[in-house]
Protein backbone atom coordinates (compact mmCIF):
# COMPACT_ATOMS: atom_id res chain seq x y z
CA UNK A 1 0.00 0.00 0.00
CA UNK A 2 2.29 2.75 -1.16
CA UNK A 3 -0.98 5.62 -1.73
CA UNK A 4 -2.47 7.37 1.60
CA UNK A 5 -5.10 9.38 2.60
CA UNK A 6 -4.48 10.96 6.05
CA UNK A 7 -6.99 12.35 8.07
CA UNK A 8 -6.64 14.20 10.99
CA UNK A 9 -5.79 18.37 12.51
CA UNK A 10 -3.45 19.60 10.15
CA UNK A 11 -3.73 22.92 11.62
CA UNK A 12 -0.33 23.90 12.94
CA UNK A 13 -0.44 26.98 9.91
CA UNK A 14 -3.76 28.53 12.13
CA UNK A 15 -0.87 29.01 15.31
CA UNK A 16 -1.63 24.99 16.48
CA UNK A 17 0.51 22.72 17.96
CA UNK A 18 1.37 20.40 15.07
CA UNK A 19 -0.57 16.90 15.60
CA UNK A 20 0.31 13.25 14.30
CA UNK A 21 -0.83 14.19 11.01
CA UNK A 22 2.17 16.67 10.64
CA UNK A 23 4.50 14.15 12.35
CA UNK A 24 4.14 10.72 10.88
CA UNK A 25 3.00 11.95 7.31
CA UNK A 26 6.14 13.12 6.16
CA UNK A 27 8.00 10.94 7.75
CA UNK A 28 5.94 8.01 5.92
CA UNK A 29 6.48 10.39 2.65
CA UNK A 30 10.53 10.14 3.27
CA UNK A 31 10.49 6.12 3.37
CA UNK A 32 8.24 6.47 -0.37
CA UNK A 33 4.83 6.65 0.61
CA UNK A 34 2.44 9.11 -1.55
CA UNK A 35 0.42 10.21 0.90
CA UNK A 36 -2.91 12.93 0.95
CA UNK A 37 -3.96 14.83 4.01
CA UNK A 38 -7.67 16.43 5.27
CA UNK A 39 -7.86 18.86 6.64
CA UNK A 40 -6.55 22.00 7.21
CA UNK A 41 -10.12 23.73 7.29
CA UNK A 42 -10.25 25.49 10.75
CA UNK A 43 -13.68 25.37 10.77
CA UNK A 44 -14.87 22.68 12.58
CA UNK A 45 -17.67 21.94 10.69
CA UNK A 46 -16.05 23.02 7.24
CA UNK A 47 -13.03 20.36 8.36
CA UNK A 48 -15.65 17.54 8.53
CA UNK A 49 -17.08 18.52 5.32
CA UNK A 50 -13.65 18.87 3.82
CA UNK A 51 -12.06 15.25 5.36
CA UNK A 52 -15.64 13.15 3.79
CA UNK A 53 -15.00 15.24 0.89
CA UNK A 54 -11.41 14.20 0.37
CA UNK A 55 -12.15 10.43 1.32
CA UNK A 56 -14.58 10.33 -1.70
CA UNK A 57 -12.45 12.16 -3.91
CA UNK A 58 -9.88 9.48 -3.07
CA UNK A 59 -11.86 6.38 -3.43
CA UNK A 60 -8.47 4.81 -4.83
CA UNK A 61 -6.01 5.33 -2.65
CA UNK A 62 -4.84 1.44 -1.05
CA UNK A 63 -5.54 2.87 2.58
CA UNK A 64 -6.83 5.79 5.14
CA UNK A 65 -5.09 6.62 8.10
CA UNK A 66 -7.55 8.22 10.25
CA UNK A 67 -5.93 10.06 13.86
CA UNK A 68 -8.47 9.27 16.62
CA UNK A 69 -9.11 11.47 19.71
CA UNK A 70 -11.57 11.13 22.13
CA UNK A 71 -13.37 14.00 22.97
CA UNK A 72 -14.71 16.21 19.64
CA UNK A 73 -12.59 14.88 16.84
CA UNK A 74 -14.01 11.56 18.04
CA UNK A 75 -16.47 12.32 15.90
CA UNK A 76 -14.59 13.11 12.56
CA UNK A 77 -13.18 9.20 12.70
CA UNK A 78 -16.89 8.16 13.19
CA UNK A 79 -18.11 9.63 10.13
CA UNK A 80 -14.73 9.09 7.92
CA UNK A 81 -14.38 5.55 9.08
CA UNK A 82 -18.03 5.00 7.83
CA UNK A 83 -17.64 6.69 4.85
CA UNK A 84 -14.25 4.31 3.70
CA UNK A 85 -16.78 1.24 4.63
CA UNK A 86 -18.64 2.45 1.99
CA UNK A 87 -16.71 2.70 -0.56
CA UNK A 88 -15.07 -0.80 0.49
CA UNK A 89 -11.60 1.22 1.66
CA UNK A 90 -9.02 -0.49 3.87
CA UNK A 91 -8.70 2.31 6.78
CA UNK A 92 -6.49 2.45 10.02
CA UNK A 93 -7.35 4.42 13.20
CA UNK A 94 -4.30 5.80 15.02
CA UNK A 95 -5.74 5.38 18.89
CA UNK A 96 -4.52 9.13 20.45
CA UNK A 97 -7.56 9.90 23.09
CA UNK A 98 -5.84 9.49 26.45
CA UNK A 99 -10.05 9.10 27.22
CA UNK A 100 -10.79 6.57 24.13
CA UNK A 101 -11.66 3.49 27.15
CA UNK A 102 -14.59 5.79 28.53
CA UNK A 103 -15.71 5.79 24.59
CA UNK A 104 -15.43 2.30 24.58
CA UNK A 105 -17.95 2.13 27.54
CA UNK A 106 -19.73 4.31 26.90
CA UNK A 107 -20.73 4.54 22.96
CA UNK A 108 -19.88 0.63 22.16
CA UNK A 109 -21.88 0.58 19.63
CA UNK A 110 -20.63 3.14 17.66
CA UNK A 111 -16.78 1.94 18.78
CA UNK A 112 -17.84 -1.56 17.33
CA UNK A 113 -18.52 0.39 14.03
CA UNK A 114 -15.00 2.07 13.84
CA UNK A 115 -12.99 -0.69 15.36
CA UNK A 116 -14.43 -3.74 14.65
CA UNK A 117 -14.64 -2.79 10.68
CA UNK A 118 -10.95 -1.59 10.23
CA UNK A 119 -8.04 -3.03 8.38
CA UNK A 120 -5.87 -2.41 11.52
CA UNK A 121 -6.38 -0.17 14.80
CA UNK A 122 -2.98 1.04 15.55
CA UNK A 123 -2.46 1.94 18.93
CA UNK A 124 1.16 4.09 19.89
CA UNK A 125 0.32 2.99 23.45
CA UNK A 126 0.43 -0.12 25.30
CA UNK A 127 -2.48 1.66 27.71
CA UNK A 128 -5.06 2.09 24.96
CA UNK A 129 -3.40 -1.75 23.78
CA UNK A 130 -4.63 -2.93 27.01
CA UNK A 131 -8.40 -1.06 27.21
CA UNK A 132 -9.26 -2.30 23.62
CA UNK A 133 -8.23 -5.58 24.10
CA UNK A 134 -10.37 -6.19 27.12
CA UNK A 135 -12.88 -5.18 25.02
CA UNK A 136 -12.77 -7.62 23.12
CA UNK A 137 -10.97 -6.00 19.68
CA UNK A 138 -8.25 -7.81 18.68
CA UNK A 139 -6.78 -6.48 14.64
CA UNK A 140 -4.87 -4.35 17.51
CA UNK A 141 -0.75 -2.89 16.55
CA UNK A 142 1.29 -1.32 18.64
CA UNK A 143 3.33 1.25 16.90
CA UNK A 144 5.00 3.89 19.43
CA UNK A 145 4.58 7.58 18.32
CA UNK A 146 8.22 7.99 17.02
CA UNK A 147 10.62 10.73 16.98
CA UNK A 148 14.27 11.92 15.15
CA UNK A 149 16.03 11.20 18.45
CA UNK A 150 19.04 12.59 16.38
CA UNK A 151 16.94 15.78 16.57
CA UNK A 152 17.26 15.73 20.73
CA UNK A 153 20.36 16.24 22.09
CA UNK A 154 20.46 15.03 25.43
CA UNK A 155 21.29 18.03 27.87
CA UNK A 156 23.03 16.04 31.26
CA UNK A 157 22.82 18.31 33.83
CA UNK A 158 24.73 17.93 37.15
CA UNK A 159 21.88 18.55 39.31
CA UNK A 160 18.36 19.90 39.18
CA UNK A 161 17.51 23.78 39.32
CA UNK A 162 14.03 25.25 40.50
CA UNK A 163 13.31 25.80 36.24
CA UNK A 164 9.73 24.34 35.55
CA UNK A 165 8.86 24.06 31.92
CA UNK A 166 5.93 23.15 31.04
CA UNK A 167 4.80 22.07 26.75
CA UNK A 168 1.16 22.02 26.03
CA UNK A 169 -1.72 23.35 24.27
CA UNK A 170 -3.76 25.62 26.60
CA UNK A 171 -6.50 23.68 27.46
CA UNK A 172 -8.53 22.40 30.28
CA UNK A 173 -7.94 18.44 30.01
CA UNK A 174 -3.98 19.59 30.68
CA UNK A 175 -4.74 21.97 33.77
CA UNK A 176 -2.12 24.47 33.39
CA UNK A 177 -3.68 26.12 36.42
CA UNK A 178 -2.30 23.33 38.40
CA UNK A 179 1.25 24.46 37.36
CA UNK A 180 1.10 27.90 37.99
CA UNK A 181 -0.15 26.66 41.55
CA UNK A 182 2.88 23.90 41.60
CA UNK A 183 5.37 26.74 40.75
CA UNK A 184 3.86 29.03 43.38
CA UNK A 185 4.47 26.80 46.03
CA UNK A 186 8.11 26.05 44.72
CA UNK A 187 8.79 29.79 44.76
CA UNK A 188 8.48 29.99 48.77
CA UNK A 189 11.08 27.60 49.13
CA UNK A 190 13.14 28.07 45.95
CA UNK A 191 12.44 32.30 45.25
CA UNK A 192 15.05 31.93 42.30
CA UNK A 193 12.66 29.30 40.75
CA UNK A 194 11.59 29.90 37.01
CA UNK A 195 7.93 28.84 35.38
CA UNK A 196 7.97 28.87 31.49
CA UNK A 197 4.67 27.45 29.70
CA UNK A 198 4.84 26.85 26.09
CA UNK A 199 2.24 26.16 23.90
CA UNK A 200 -0.88 27.95 22.10
CA UNK A 201 -4.40 29.12 23.63
CA UNK A 202 -6.93 26.05 22.76
CA UNK A 203 -10.27 26.91 25.13
CA UNK A 204 -9.14 30.11 27.22
CA UNK A 205 -7.03 28.36 29.52
CA UNK A 206 -3.84 30.41 28.73
CA UNK A 207 -5.90 34.06 29.92
CA UNK A 208 -6.93 31.91 33.13
CA UNK A 209 -3.28 30.82 33.59
CA UNK A 210 -2.37 34.18 33.15
CA UNK A 211 -5.17 35.41 35.32
CA UNK A 212 -3.86 33.13 38.17
CA UNK A 213 -0.13 34.22 37.96
CA UNK A 214 -1.34 37.60 37.79
CA UNK A 215 -3.67 37.17 41.33
CA UNK A 216 -0.65 35.44 42.95
CA UNK A 217 2.15 37.62 41.59
CA UNK A 218 4.10 35.26 40.10
CA UNK A 219 6.50 36.04 36.72
CA UNK A 220 5.50 33.29 34.21
CA UNK A 221 7.15 33.16 31.01
CA UNK A 222 4.39 32.27 28.55
CA UNK A 223 6.21 32.07 24.97
CA UNK A 224 2.91 30.61 22.80
CA UNK A 225 3.28 28.96 20.46
CA UNK A 226 6.75 28.06 19.75
CA UNK A 227 8.49 25.27 16.76
CA UNK A 228 10.05 22.16 17.66
CA UNK A 229 13.95 23.54 17.40
CA UNK A 230 12.89 26.98 19.29
CA UNK A 231 11.28 25.13 22.46
CA UNK A 232 14.45 22.32 22.44
CA UNK A 233 16.61 25.04 22.04
CA UNK A 234 14.89 26.70 25.20
CA UNK A 235 14.52 23.95 27.15
CA UNK A 236 18.15 23.78 28.06
CA UNK A 237 17.62 27.17 30.55
CA UNK A 238 15.38 24.56 32.45
CA UNK A 239 15.68 20.79 34.23
CA UNK A 240 12.26 20.14 35.57
CA UNK A 241 9.58 19.31 33.00
CA UNK A 242 5.66 19.18 34.48
CA UNK A 243 3.21 17.60 33.10
CA UNK A 244 -0.22 18.54 34.82
CA UNK A 245 -3.08 16.95 32.64
CA UNK A 246 -5.88 15.02 33.43
CA UNK A 247 -6.11 12.43 30.72
CA UNK A 248 -3.37 11.23 28.74
CA UNK A 249 -2.12 8.70 26.13
CA UNK A 250 1.25 9.21 25.09
CA UNK A 251 2.35 12.27 24.57
CA UNK A 252 5.10 13.44 22.11
CA UNK A 253 5.81 16.31 24.53
CA UNK A 254 7.26 14.07 27.31
CA UNK A 255 8.70 11.58 25.17
CA UNK A 256 10.66 14.72 23.90
CA UNK A 257 11.33 16.07 27.45
CA UNK A 258 12.52 12.78 28.19
CA UNK A 259 14.97 12.30 24.79
CA UNK A 260 16.31 16.36 25.74
CA UNK A 261 17.70 15.61 30.01
CA UNK A 262 14.69 16.89 31.46
CA UNK A 263 13.67 15.26 34.34
CA UNK A 264 9.89 14.66 33.98
CA UNK A 265 7.46 14.77 36.81
CA UNK A 266 3.96 14.02 35.59
CA UNK A 267 0.18 13.18 36.87
CA UNK A 268 -0.48 9.38 36.66
CA UNK A 269 -3.44 9.46 34.22
CA UNK A 270 -4.32 7.25 30.95
CA UNK A 271 -1.09 6.14 29.59
CA UNK A 272 1.47 7.70 31.02
CA UNK A 273 2.48 4.97 33.78
CA UNK A 274 2.96 2.56 30.60
CA UNK A 275 5.24 5.37 29.41
CA UNK A 276 7.35 6.24 32.49
CA UNK A 277 8.02 4.11 35.02
CA UNK A 278 7.61 5.75 38.19
CA UNK A 279 10.82 6.60 40.25
CA UNK A 280 12.86 4.78 37.17
CA UNK A 281 12.23 6.85 34.58
CA UNK A 282 10.29 9.73 35.99
CA UNK A 283 8.08 10.85 39.23
CA UNK A 284 4.48 10.08 38.94
CA UNK A 285 1.79 12.30 41.33
CA UNK A 286 -2.17 11.66 41.76
CA UNK A 287 -4.34 13.78 39.18
CA UNK A 288 -4.67 17.78 40.30
CA UNK A 289 -2.26 16.83 43.46
CA UNK A 290 -0.65 20.40 43.48
CA UNK A 291 1.20 19.10 47.12
CA UNK A 292 2.31 16.14 45.52
CA UNK A 293 3.90 17.52 42.47
CA UNK A 294 5.77 20.13 44.44
CA UNK A 295 7.00 17.04 46.84
CA UNK A 296 8.54 14.95 43.71
CA UNK A 297 9.94 18.32 42.48
CA UNK A 298 11.76 18.63 45.80
CA UNK A 299 13.14 15.51 45.68
CA UNK A 300 14.63 15.84 42.40
CA UNK A 301 16.25 19.64 43.20
CA UNK A 302 17.58 18.45 46.85
CA UNK A 303 18.54 15.10 45.42
CA UNK A 304 21.56 15.13 42.32
CA UNK A 305 21.63 11.08 42.16
CA UNK A 306 17.90 10.75 41.80
CA UNK A 307 17.77 13.21 39.01
CA UNK A 308 20.47 11.90 37.03
CA UNK A 309 19.21 8.73 37.08
CA UNK A 310 15.82 9.77 36.22
CA UNK A 311 17.02 11.74 33.35
CA UNK A 312 19.47 8.96 32.10
CA UNK A 313 17.32 6.49 31.96
CA UNK A 314 14.22 8.34 30.79
CA UNK A 315 16.72 8.85 27.86
CA UNK A 316 17.08 5.33 27.41
CA UNK A 317 13.71 5.09 26.93
CA UNK A 318 13.24 7.55 25.14
CA UNK A 319 15.91 6.14 22.19
CA UNK A 320 13.37 3.21 21.98
CA UNK A 321 10.73 5.56 19.95
CA UNK A 322 13.39 6.41 17.57
CA UNK A 323 12.05 6.69 14.14
CA UNK A 324 14.40 4.40 12.60
CA UNK A 325 13.02 1.89 14.86
CA UNK A 326 9.43 2.43 14.67
CA UNK A 327 9.58 3.05 10.54
CA UNK A 328 9.68 -1.03 9.73
CA UNK A 329 6.37 -1.31 11.76
CA UNK A 330 4.85 0.97 9.92
CA UNK A 331 6.08 -0.14 6.71
CA UNK A 332 5.23 -3.74 7.32
CA UNK A 333 1.54 -2.94 8.59
CA UNK A 334 0.94 -1.02 5.62
CA UNK A 335 2.36 -3.94 2.82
Amino acid sequence: MKNLLYIGNKLSKHGVTPTTIEILGPLLEREGFTVSYASSQKNIYFRMIDMLWSVFQNRKVDAVLIDTYSTTNFWYAFVASQLCRLLKLKYIPILHGGNLPFRLKNNPKICNMIFNHSYHNVSPSNYLLEKFREQGFNNLIHIPNGIEIENYPFEERKKASPDLLWVRSFAKIYNPLMAVAVFSTIKKKYPEATLCMVGPEKDGSLLGAKQKAKDLKLEVLFTGKLSKQDWINLSKEYAVFINTTHFDNMPVSVIEAMSLGLAVVSTNVGGIPYLLENKKEGLLVQDNNVDEMVSAIEKIIENSDLFLNLTRQARVKAESFDWESVKHIWIATLK
